[in-house]
């Protein structure tokens, strides 16, 4: 396919926006994908050249959610293994799959993922659930996870990484989701889940790479742009946190949206 300037300019501009989104909110990957497409990629190339410019981008906005603290380390080691098992099968799956299925399930679950994304819940209260809680010398708060909790981050890890190698977008959503629900502060779900999302990543885009389904004349340019939107967002996400992020969210995915319904029903 033909890749026009104002194909790249677009793609690479949405990258940026997906890249700031994601670092803060989760759900940029329904962007960036959707964007893919948009522009005429086929599914499988789609899939790929989004996993290889969201990768690098989501190692810049760990590294700064590590530089700031906010990365539980035992939740994140062990989900993180168990994260790359589960992405490095959905995404051998996604390269017989993809082609089939990729329209529908853009058509069906994008709706789902932008609901869950607006209005899911990031509160900060200390919970004794899963988690112990203990206060530092210095007044802040450290996150202990209870033995009991292992398994369900094994499971997290398996089945959170399996889907986002097949597919991929609401990654970080839904991990940030259930650490939320579970006890664990805004904040601190956020950087963890970046771990978390950095491990599967990397399995599927070696797979992909591997495969030869990377286009990379367009994956440079938006990695670039997926790398400065990681960081401006995860900065902005540590200062001010998210306000102003889910009514941006919502426009850009409904114009999205249209131009999927439109090329699928004109096909």
């Amino acid at each position: 396919m033909e890749i026009t300037a104002f194909k790249l300019v677009f793609i690479v501009v949405m990258c940026f926006f997906a890249g700031f989104v994601d670092s803060i909110a989760g759900g940029g990957g329904l962007i960036s994908l959707t964007s893919y497409y948009a522009i005429g990629l086929p599914p499988i190339n789609a899939l790929s050249n989004n996993k290889f410019s969201s990768t690098v981008g989501t190692l810049v906005a760990s590294f700064n959610y590590i530089r700031k603290g906010s990365v539980i380390w035992p939740v994140a080691i062990v989900a993180s293994i168990c994260s790359f098992f589960g992405s490095t099968i959905g995404s051998n799956l996604a390269l017989v799959y993809a082609g089939r299925i990729f329209r529908y399930v853009l058509l069906f679950v994008l709706p789902l993922l932008t609901l869950l994304t607006l209005f899911k819940t990031g509160r900060d209260e200390r919970k004794e659930s899963f988690f112990y809680y203990g206060i530092k010398d210095d007044g802040r708060t450290i996150i202990r996870p209870k033995a009991k909790s292992y398994p369900i981050f094994i499971a997290l890890g398996l089945s959170i990484g399996a889907y986002d190698g097949f597919f991929g977008p609401g990654t970080g959503m839904f991990y940030t989701i259930f650490l939320t629900l579970i006890g664990m502060p805004l904040l601190s779900s956020s950087g963890t889940t970046k771990l978390i999302n950095l491990s599967s990543n990397l399995a599927a885009i070696t797979v992909f790479i591997i495969n030869g389904t990377v286009v990379y004349s367009i994956g440079l340019p938006t990695m670039a742009a997926s790398i400065l939107g990681n960081y401006i967002g995860s900065e902005f996400a540590v200062k001010k946190g998210t306000k102003g992020i889910k009514p941006m969210l919502l426009v850009v995915l409904f114009l999205l949206y249209i131009k999927v319904v439109f090329d699928l029903f004109s096909s």
